[in-house]
Order: structure tokens, then sequence, then C-alpha cells
């Protein structure tokens, strides 16, 4: 099969300055007065004054807590972070003792609402293997005939895709949402890892191997095996990335896509096109995609510190950058710092911790784990002496997961798509009890600020300038 891509190439050099001069032009019609806002008490992100979400819904899901609210005051402490009222700490704890991997008990945890017995679980593991062969002509079709230079974009169209090979796509009985729920966490790592070889072949041109995947698996051991030459892989790596997957499963009802998730839904669309909508919130760099941006950052701190071992090196480096003289100018620590956790992420503790056997079984890892190490530390702390924040600012997943993916060679592009791989679980999890409960649409409001004006006839009008 042989394709050629062919890009736009966009409008021409004459259309180029229309587009220049009427975008100015488009600035200054949508330009607001950020004293409006206060004016007028609008929550500007749904987020309160004091930086707390602006209480919308109700879950059973999942529950994130940073905070505590005495006498209307904000009140940091270590973060916690529930799925259906489990700590995350004992859910890992539990299966790791154990000797098992861990994400598919989190996905039956989530989606069904209680922690599976063994033959629960071996029941919904046979579920998954059932399901992760794609359907015919899905590959040659949906990924290999339209492959896309962005895996998360890639990712999306694929999960449309899969309405044309649903034979009841638009049922939204509770029974059909988990039967479509089961099909897409089983056939989402093969989406994803299909995707980012498409688009290698395609518009990186290298070889293509597309591996069938092996019954048996979990979903981890499922990614590596079609991700890996000669799919080899050690226990020990699988189970990091299985560890990634758990952490990534579910983030209370007020992240950016599954609040997304939870907004389309209520309108009773179907499952795809409600997941869709998740992944592409999920793909910003302010959400999903800021494992790539600390990844960015953190390749600018190795090139630009000569000694990584030298505190005084690192932290004038990161002072540049919170100067915006260094890096992106943006004046930002990506990775640092959190929404809802104000003293520490679990999920990076957590990571953090089982990253550092690997980097002990690998010793070519230490040099930069410790940097890493060392930029959240002093970062943490500076961060804190220019906001005045009682604690310095944590670490967050996002921090840590990019080194660990690099650790276990995963290509940069497949960095937001496994995020996604990891929290479709949620995600049909919060559509569930969407669709479940008491829905309403969602139909927030918006105040328009433009004041009135007089149609004017054509002859009338003047060119803007």
């Amino acid at each position: 099969m042989k394709h050629n891509i062919v890009v736009d190439p966009g409008v021409s050099p004459l259309h180029e300055e229309l587009v220049a001069r009427y975008a100015h032009m488009a600035a200054e019609a949508n330009r607001i007065d950020p004293s409006a806002y206060t004016h007028y008490n609008v929550k500007r992100g749904l987020r309160n004054p004091d930086g707390s979400g602006v209480l919308v819904g109700l879950t059973t899901v999942g529950s994130v807590q940073g905070y505590q609210l005495v006498e209307q005051e904000v009140v940091p402490v270590p973060g916690r972070l529930l799925y259906r009222g489990l700590e995350i700490r004992d859910i890992v704890d539990g299966f790791q003792r154990e000797g098992r991997f861990g994400f598919e008990e989190v996905a039956f945890l989530l989606l069904v609402g209680h922690l599976p017995s063994a033959p629960e679980l071996e029941e919904f593991r046979i579920a998954l293997d059932s399901q992760r062969p794609l359907p015919r002509g899905f590959k040659e079709d949906a990924i290999l005939g339209m492959p896309s230079p962005d895996v998360m974009n890639k990712l999306a169209r694929c999960v449309l895709a899969s309405y044309a090979f649903d034979d009841r796509p638009d049922d939204i009985s509770l029974s059909n949402i988990l039967r479509q729920s089961i099909g897409l966490v089983s056939r989402f790592p093969t989406y994803a890892v299909y995707g980012w070889q498409a688009k290698a072949h395609y518009y990186l041109h290298k070889s293509l191997h597309l591996r069938i995947p092996e019954p048996g698996l979990s979903t981890a051991e499922h990614i590596l095996c079609l991700l890996r030459p000669h799919s080899r892989y050690s226990r020990l790596e699988a189970e990091l990335l299985d560890l990634c997957l758990v952490l990534h499963a579910e983030h209370g009802g007020g992240n950016n896509s599954t609040f997304t998730t939870h907004c389309i839904s209520s309108t009773w669309t179907d499952t795809y096109s409600a997941i869709a909508a998740a992944c592409l919130s999920l793909k910003g760099p302010r959400h999903g995609g800021a494992n790539l941006q600390v990844r960015k950052m953190m390749e600018a701190v190795k090139s630009h510190v000569r000694d990584w071992d030298s505190d005084a090196q690192v932290e004038t480096y990161l002072k540049k950058i919170l100067d915006r003289k260094a890096y992106d100018r943006q004046g930002l620590l990506y990775g640092l710092g959190h929404a809802v956790y104000k003293v520490s992420d679990p999920r990076a503790e957590i990571l953090r911790d089982k990253a550092s056997q690997l980097v002990a079984e690998h010793e070519s890892f230490r040099p930069e784990f410790e940097l890493y190490l060392k930029t959240a530390r002093i970062g943490g702390r500076l961060l804190q002496e220019r906001l005045g924040t009682q604690n310095p600012l944590p670490s967050n997943v996002d921090f840590w997961s990019g080194i660990v993916y690099k650790m276990l060679g995963i290509p940069t592009d497949l960095f937001t798509p496994l995020f996604a791989v990891g929290r479709v679980p949620g995600w049909c999890a919060h559509r569930l009890e969407e669709i479940g409960g008491a829905s309403r649409i969602v139909r927030p409001a918006y105040k328009c600020v433009q004041p009135p004006a007089k149609y004017v006839p054509m002859a009338e009008r003047t060119n803007a300038q």
C-alpha cells in the first residue's frame, strides 16, 4: 500500500497579507477589558478567586484532595488521590505486593464501582483480550489510509471511526455504554501505537512494522510488545509502564478532559463523540501535553548547565527561565506546581520512587534522573520564593512521566497518547455517571459586553483600518 502525503500549501502570498490584516481586526473585535471579569464577578476558567475550582457537579468516581477550606481560607495539605473512595497508594501497594499488573483491575474498579474478585478480574481480562484485534479494514482505512503528523489527532480520529464499526453506536443505555467502554479501553493502546508507527513511516520515512496483538498480555505488556523491536521487554519495564497507566487512569471530574466528557455526554451524544472530544482536550499543552513541555524544558537544562552536579549552575539557569531569559521565555517551570495539589502530588511521588528501581538496574539513567531530582527541588523552592507561598511547589506527575517514558524507550510522540490510554477508563466511568445519574445538559452563562450597534447599509460602509 502506497500513500502520497499531500499537505495543503495554504493560501497565496496575497491572501496571507489579507489574513494578517483581518487577524489584527479580529483581535481588536475580541478584546475584553480584564477588569470586566471582576466587575461582573465572572469565574474565569471556572476558578474561584482563591484558585479553587467552582463546584459544578458531584461524582463517586474519583477525588483529588490538595487543600482544605478552613474558615473560608484555602489551607494546603499533602495531596491525596482516591479511586472510588480508595487511596491510590493502597491500590498500588496492593497489586504490586501481590505481584500483579494493576491497570486492568483499576479499569474494572472505575467502570464497575468495586475492586474485582479473582474470577471477575479474569473475566474482565478475557473481555479486554477479545477486543484487542481491530475490526477488518480498520487498520488499512482508519490508520494507514489517513496517517497524521500528530498522534493525538490520529487517536481521536480512530475513536470517531469506531462509530462506523459499531452496530449500536447511538444506544445510550448503560449496558451498551459499558460494552463500548470495554472496547475502547482494550483498543486504545493499539490505536496509539499504530498511529505512531504510521506517522513514523509516512512522515519520518522509517520502515513500517505493525505487529499483531498477542493474546494473554496485560495492557502495559501489549503496548511494549507492539512497540519494541522483537517485542522484548523486562518485567520491571512493564511494571513501570503499568504504573504510569494506573496513575493516569482518573483525576476527578474537574480536570479539563474529564469535564469535557461530562459536558459532551450531557447532550446524550454517542460514546465515541464524547471520548474523542476528551482526547482532543487532553492534547493541549496546558493539560496532557504538559509532559512534552517538561521534556523540552529539561533538554534545555541539560544543554545549558555544564555541571549537572552543581546546585548553583542549575539554580542560575532556572532563574533565567523564570525571568523569561531562557528556554521558551514564558517564565514557567513546567511540571512544577498543580492546580489542586499544593504540598505534594501522590502520583509524582509513587512514579518517582518506582522509576528509581529502574535507575538502580540501569546506571546509565542515573545522571539525568539525579538532574530531574535536583531541578524539582531547586525549582520548587524558587517558585515558592517568587509566589510567596508557604510550601515549595511540588513536582507533578507530568514532571516524572516524561523521563520514565524516555527510560522505557517510548517515542516522544507517544507521551500524551499514553496518558490518554491510561485515562480512558476514567473518562468512560464519568460518562456512565453522567448518563446514568441526575444529568442536565451543561449550559453555563456568558454575559455579552458588546455595546449595541446600528446596522450600516453597504453603500455607507468604509474600510476598517
